[in-house]
């Protein structure tokens, strides 16, 4: 059956203006990105064998060129579109941060960070290099690859803080494993880099970690700063 003869409230198109984004399955949000299927399935019946097929909607959102476009039913076109997306999202919360009023609020923090590192399938760790009130200056990412104290430099970390004018910093790295809950060592790196941070009278807000599906941990949050 052809999506235009479900019924109303199961269509996604007016599933999602009648009650919202959030009422939608993964398969029902990517059928709404992909607008039509393929000959013997329709958008929604696509999307759920893509996800099927990539594991996960992160999993589809991280593929590479090559592996998405081989896909059924995606494409240079497609991937294009997707990136575009994932690059206004990424955008919109960067402007929000750039407010001056966002950083009070670990999650709009955690939500710009998801759209810049959540998709990363290596590790990576950066700065929110921000100024006396608190405000975005910039993003920069430091480190690449499997993070520990002999990689993560203090002073490669307080050199952009200098470079940058910046007053306060707030850390951050993802887990491509998915899990965000900090590992020992994590946390053995936030207070090396806050103690070699305060000896520059920068002050260390917090360190926020990445995982998959949008989850996330605040070190803050948790009381676990030194």
């Amino acid at each position: 059956m052809a999506i235009r003869d479900w019924h109303e409230h199961d269509r996604p198109r007016e599933k999602l203006l009648n009650f919202g984004p959030g009422s939608l399955s993964d398969a029902e949000l990517l059928a709404i990105f992909l607008r039509v299927g393929v000959r013997g399935q329709s958008a929604v019946e696509l999307a759920q064998s893509l996800l099927d097929h990539f594991g996960s909607l992160h999993a589809l959102l991280n593929s590479d060129e090559t592996e998405f476009c081989r896909a059924k039913g995606l494409g240079q076109a497609k991937y294009v579109q997707l990136k575009a997306v994932l690059e206004m999202s990424r955008r919109h919360f960067e402007s929000g941060l750039k407010k001056g009023d966002a950083f009070t609020d670990p999650q709009a923090v955690a939500h710009y960070l998801i759209h810049t590192l959540g998709f990363q399938q290596r590790e990576q760790f950066g700065v929110l290099l921000l100024d006396q009130q608190h405000q975005l200056i910039t993003f920069e990412v430091l480190f690449t690859g499997t993070l520990n104290q002999a990689s993560v430099h203090p002073r490669e970390v307080a050199k952009s803080a200098l470079d940058h004018h910046a007053a306060a910093v707030i850390l951050t790295h993802n887990h491509p494993s998915g899990d965000p809950t900090p590992s020992p060592s994590d946390i053995e790196l936030t207070q090396t880099l806050s103690e070699a941070l305060n000896l520059l009278d920068i002050r260390c807000l917090d360190h926020i970690i990445l995982g998959d599906f949008g989850r996330w941990h605040s070190l803050a949050q948790h009381q676990q700063m030194p």
